[in-house]
């Protein structure tokens, strides 16, 4: 991971740790993994996205052809310094930020997949994590066709989205000031002293998706007047956007996006 960029540095200064407090009182938290809101008054959930490519053996699984795969020269052993990983699954699962495949993937929306399995979206009493769509599995591990949501990041065509639509109800619009916090575990240089926190304006966010300081989307993003909050934890395979009425109702209409409301975890 490089150094902050003039882009960051120019569009997205560092502001007052200070400038958390607030999170911190609302969400009764420590921001470890990121501040969850409340409603503010409403909520919902933003799915990060998955994807399907309709030419894969739909039978074989990520860790099955991991397996397979040194045999015939296909993949190399899955190990980290001199030590073998041969023994835990290849679940397919990534972490951090993500793009569209590419040729060949179309969007699977998380309803679409629960249809076919007879899985909930999210089972009662859960968060949107990889817990969900166990009937999609087999071991563990999702089919090789499966791009499954990763996990602690928005990928990058939902972050785009889903700015898009905070632009379009900000008090400002591009123009709305926001703040950006990055966790303890998403940022190379933390110091617990000084949390990480950036300030700039809506219509910069999409920088902010490649800040070469983390690999993840920051944990929170909220506008200045503290009409709307957005939350992806470091363990989750969602985001919670917690707002007016007229936004969280926007998010559930999109097409593009795929959001659900949790009457558990509101």
């Amino acid at each position: 991971m490089s150094e902050t960029s003039p882009m960051i540095e120019a569009r997205w200064p560092l502001a007052p740790s200070r400038t958390t407090d607030w999170l911190r009182e609302l969400a009764d938290d420590d921001g470890l993994t990121g501040f969850m809101p409340p409603p503010l008054p409403d909520a919902a959930w933003v799915l990060n996205a998955m994807y399907e490519y309709q030419g894969a053996p739909g039978d074989v699984t990520h860790d099955e052809h991991r397996r397979g795969g040194p045999a015939d020269g296909s993949t190399t052993p899955l190990t980290v310094g001199d030590h073998s990983l041969e023994g835990l699954t290849t679940t397919g699962g990534g972490l951090g930020r993500s793009e569209h495949p590419g040729a060949g993937w179309r969007r699977l929306r998380w309803a679409e997949l629960a249809r076919r399995t007879g899985d909930a979206v999210v089972p009662e009493g859960l968060l949107p994590s990889y817990r969900c769509l166990p009937g999609a599995r087999t071991n563990g591990s999702w089919p090789l066709g499966i791009e499954p949501p990763t996990e602690g990041s928005l990928d990058r065509p939902t972050w785009n989205r889903l700015v898009e639509l905070l632009t379009a109800h900000g008090s400002a619009g591009p123009d709305t000031r926001c703040l950006a916090y990055y966790n303890p575990m998403l940022v190379r240089r933390f110091n617990q002293a000084n949390l990480h926190v950036r300030a700039g304006r809506l219509g910069d966010a999409a920088a902010l998706y490649d800040n070469p300081e983390a690999d993840f989307t920051p944990s929170n993003l909220w506008a200045e007047d503290h009409s709307w909050v957005l939350c992806t934890d470091y363990d989750l395979w969602a985001t919670k956007v917690a707002g007016p009425a007229p936004l969280i109702e926007a998010l559930l209409a999109d097409t593009e996006i795929e959001a659900v409301r949790l009457p558990w975890a509101p």
